[in-house]
């Protein structure tokens, strides 16, 4: 990788990094106690996964800094941590085989994997906390309904959805960034018709 290619690639990641900061302090939060979620708060990442590993890496640690500041509960910003661990095995996976996400059946397999790998990180994280004693709100409802349905099943949906706006919002993107990266998306090819 050259010099400009490698500044781009900082840039990038810098800029994804940022909006991922900025995502928890300004974009709704949808609570159902004992869980809560921020609507697009993995774009960022999956984002950064579709560009490479170590971007992938570096958006993930650093975007659980933006749930940090912005006062999020100690349990949610771990939550955010394990981030790293779905965006770094689908950017091992996308730079295994970058036209997963040209067909929708593959696509929708990647996504379900990720998800899940997404969901039993976070269920794990909760879970510590769970049986450590310190979550009453989780604890009135019981094991099964607030980690295993709210945080497991609920992260799992809220990955899938990010996931396809990350893809939604890579489509255009994928033709404007000049770095290397490791996803393509099929888009709708237009015919010019000239007078």
């Amino acid at each position: 990788m050259n010099t400009q290619t490698k500044i781009k690639t900082m840039t990038i990641a810098a800029l994804l990094c940022a909006i991922g900061i900025i995502i928890p302090m300004v974009m709704p939060r949808i609570s159902m106690e004992p869980a809560s979620f921020t609507l697009a708060s993995h774009v960022p990442v999956f984002i950064a996964m579709f560009i490479s590993p170590l971007v992938s890496i570096f958006v993930a640690l650093l975007t659980t800094f933006g749930f940090l500041i912005s006062g999020t509960p100690i349990v949610i910003v771990l939550r955010a941590l394990t981030h790293f661990i779905f965006a770094l095995t689908g950017a091992l996976i996308l730079k295994r085989n970058n036209d997963i996400l040209l067909s929708f059946k593959s696509s929708l397999l990647f996504s379900v994997v990720v998800s899940l790998i997404h969901a039993v990180a976070e269920v794990v994280v909760v879970t510590i906390f769970y049986w450590g004693g310190t979550l009453a709100n989780y604890e009135e409802k019981g094991y099964l309904i607030s980690v295993i349905g709210l945080v497991g099943i609920g992260t799992f949906i809220h990955s899938m959805v990010d996931f396809s706006i990350a893809v939604y919002v890579w489509k255009p993107l994928q033709y404007i960034i000049t770095i290397p990266a490791n996803a393509k998306v099929r888009t709708k090819h237009v015919k010019h018709v000239s007078s």
